[in-house]
């Protein structure tokens, strides 16, 4: 079984810098629950590694997470998507953790825990902080313009040599068409 990782926050989910505080303010980015579907469907194990430093920023609780995720859960499997694992950060960046985007310390932690090499792994996200991260762990980086993706670009962050696509959809589709 292939593996893929994703980002939430701007990959799955629309973002937001106030923080995804409540299930009430998730909400699925149009066609990424039918791609994780299509994903699972595909064989592929799906792991989701996402930064929520809003926990340590007291914004919101491990029990409204957990409820956030619920919700997300729920939603893909309406669509006959399955998330393998999460893996979060609670951490503020001046926690100088090793968990946190854009340190590979989550992608290790799968790695480890799945006993897998990242090099043959594709990890989606919109940020430079998960392209980082997935390459210090020997990942595959994929940047989605979703999220704060176009931003990056637009402000020239983004080095040569990383794919980029419109939105995890476009990804997944691509990637399924190459391989069937």
């Amino acid at each position: 079984m292939a593996l893929i990782i994703l980002d939430r926050d701007g990959v799955i989910n629309h973002d937001s810098d106030e923080y995804i505080k409540s299930p009430d303010e998730w909400h699925a980015i149009p066609g990424s629950l039918k791609a994780i579907a299509d994903l699972t469907r595909h064989h592929y194990q799906v792991v989701v590694i996402t930064n929520q430093s809003g926990i340590g920023r007291k914004k919101f609780t491990i029990d409204d997470l957990n409820a956030i995720h619920i919700k997300m859960l729920t939603h893909l499997d309406q669509f006959g998507g399955k998330i393998e694992a999460i893996f979060f950060c609670p951490c503020t960046p001046r926690e100088d953790c090793s968990c946190r985007k854009p340190k590979p310390g989550m992608y290790n932690q799968v790695s480890e825990r799945l006993r897998v090499s990242l090099n043959k792994v594709y990890c989606v996200g919109d940020k430079m902080t998960d392209i980082k991260a997935a390459q210090s762990a020997g990942g595959k980086p994929i940047l989605v313009k979703t999220g704060k993706g176009q931003q990056e670009i637009d402000d020239g962050n983004v080095p040569a040599g990383i794919p980029i696509y419109k939105n995890l959809a476009s990804f997944t589709k691509e990637l399924l068409s190459e391989h069937s």
